[in-house]
């Protein structure tokens, strides 16, 4: 098995998809605008400095849906899949993943934004394999806003991986070749497990990192 790993947010998409899906509800009348977006900017600023609080984040982040339910939060999300995603989807995105499956190998979107978020976006660039905050869910089957096991959040990503290769009774041992790629130094930890890390858009800390040690660079939005 040869794995083709990839992050989300400032990854393949030019933007970051959480945070972009708590601007759109709240253009939509879900949250309120001034002190919605606050609170998000702040969450999004903790997570690119390294001290994001997950559970607290998840939370807030699944705010809207959980009080809106099932139904409409389905709704909302294809609307923000067609007015947002679609729009922030780059061709030299979508060949990055077609070489991989050309090459036979297994794409795996390993991201730490939620399911709900993310999934329609791993469909839409044809990743089969997710690994994102799984969502607690209640007695009628939508979210608590608390998270499932193990958050794929920094060290989280490693730990999920070897779990989703446990589930197919392997190991990193069976892996013949890793690649990953990121722009974030949230995930070095996968960045140094895998065989070849793969600086992508990254940020100036991991740019500067990638430099030190050799490690490709891959700048795929200069357009």
């Amino acid at each position: 098995m040869n794995l083709a790993l990839f992050d989300l947010d400032h990854t393949l998409l030019p933007l970051d998809s959480d945070h972009a899906w708590g601007e759109y509800t709240m253009s939509i009348g879900w949250r309120d605008p001034v002190e919605f977006k606050r609170a998000n900017d702040q969450f999004y600023a903790d997570y690119k400095a390294g001290t994001l609080d997950p559970v607290a984040y998840l939370r807030f982040a699944t705010e809207a849906v959980r009080e809106h339910g099932a139904i409409k939060s389905v709704a909302a999300h294809a609307d923000f899949m067609g007015t947002i995603i679609e729009k922030s989807i780059k061709k030299p995105a979508l060949d990055l993943l077609e070489q991989h499956r050309a090459a036979g190998d297994t794409l795996l979107l390993v991201t730490a934004t939620n399911e709900f978020v993310t999934r329609p976006i791993a469909q839409r660039l044809g990743i089969e394999h997710l690994i994102a905050v799984e969502l607690e869910t209640d007695a009628t089957g939508w979210y608590t806003g608390a998270s499932k096991g193990v958050p794929s959040f920094r060290e989280g990503k490693v730990t999920r991986v070897a779990q989703w290769l446990a589930a197919r009774g392997k190991t990193w041992d069976d892996v013949a070749h890793s690649t990953f790629y990121s722009d974030s130094m949230n995930d070095l930890p996968l960045l140094e497990q895998v065989d070849t890390p793969v600086a992508t858009n990254p940020d100036d800390t991991l740019r500067a990192l990638a430099h030190a040690r050799g490690w490709r660079i891959l700048d795929l939005f200069n357009d």
